[in-house]
């Protein structure tokens, strides 16, 4: 058996009907990291369109770069089940997590993987974040909680600014907050394996503020590093739509009921049946997301359970 090569750090992304961002997202990885990082890269292709996913093909056909990995599902998996799937073709000693609408401004794989050589304690950090016009897009949040739901942000970071800091500072130095955006992530291989890696019951969003959650838990702090710097094109891959809207409440109530029980699952989902039944008479297009919240806003209401097995061309 060949020994598969081993590198520092693997950066996984994942496209779905995305193939151009995908690309420029590539190719700025390859020209921002320095040339003496192992690294590798993998891709993830979600059951894009077979136009898209061959554009994507021939691209990385093209590069002709060992180090390059490209593989394809025949279901869209999600953020989470998409990223797992790259993990099994990673060999490396560190993680990174990019978003494929991502752009690198300078060398942040490396700036982020010498930050959590150099401290013990970073157990998972994240660049600062751009949007396309270069303002502040912010990278640093608080876990979903009860707390955050009915207080807010803003009453939470002026009551306790240490244990909830101003996500729109733009700050210097590294600061630590309770987790990093998914968009751009890197963490311990050993500490992503220690917990489980992505929970994979979430299609989209939360995934992040899981996983940070359970490596909190085992003493692995969340950390930006401003010092390393992207664009986020936000929204490539999911566009906003009443069932992204609903794919969104149902991962709100997943992440509440796994972390704080079904008390205040109970809670929330009631709380939400009454705000959204409230907002649908005013706004008709979202009485869909008011029944599915009148359903429990299970885990079977997801995109995920709705897909067919793609035959791939």
């Amino acid at each position: 058996m060949t020994e598969l090569k081993k590198y520092e750090v693997a950066a996984i992304l994942i496209n779905y009907n995305s193939a151009e961002f995908t690309i420029g997202c590539i190719q700025k990885i390859i020209e921002k990291t320095k040339t003496e990082l192992s690294y590798q890269i993998v891709v993830v292709d979600n059951a894009s369109e077979s136009e898209d996913y061959s554009k994507l093909y021939e691209f990385c056909k093209t590069l002709n770069n060992p180090n390059l990995t490209l593989v394809r599902s025949k279901i869209n998996t999600g953020f989470g089940g998409g990223n797992m799937h790259g993990v099994q073709y990673a060999n490396a000693d560190y993680l990174a997590f990019i978003n494929n609408d991502s752009i690198l401004l300078n060398d942040s794989i490396s700036i982020l993987l010498n930050a959590m050589k150099n401290n013990p304690e970073f157990g998972i950090c994240g660049p600062l974040c751009f949007k396309e016009d270069m303002t502040l897009l912010p990278t640093i949040d608080h876990f979903a909680s009860p707390a955050k739901e009915f207080l807010g942000r803003n009453f939470l970071e002026k009551s306790n600014p240490v244990k909830y800091p101003n996500r729109k500072k733009h700050y210097e130095k590294p600061q630590q907050a309770q987790f990093v955006s998914g968009s751009f992530m890197m963490v311990r291989t050993a500490d992503f394996n220690e917990v489980g890696g992505f929970d994979t019951n979430i299609f989209l969003y939360f995934e992040e503020t899981d996983l940070c959650k359970r490596l909190l838990a085992i003493g692995k702090k969340a950390f930006l590093i401003p010092e390393a710097q992207f664009i986020h094109y936000h929204g490539v891959s999911t566009p906003s739509s009443i069932l992204i809207k609903t794919e969104l409440k149902i991962s709100f109530l997943y992440i509440i009921r796994k972390h704080y029980g079904v008390i205040w699952h109970f809670i929330l989902l009631h709380y939400l049946q009454i705000q959204y039944f409230f907002k649908s008479i005013f706004k008709p297009k979202y009485w869909p997301l008011f029944k599915v919240l009148l359903k429990g806003a299970s885990l079977s209401d997801s995109l995920k359970t709705k897909q067919k097995i793609k035959t791939l061309i």
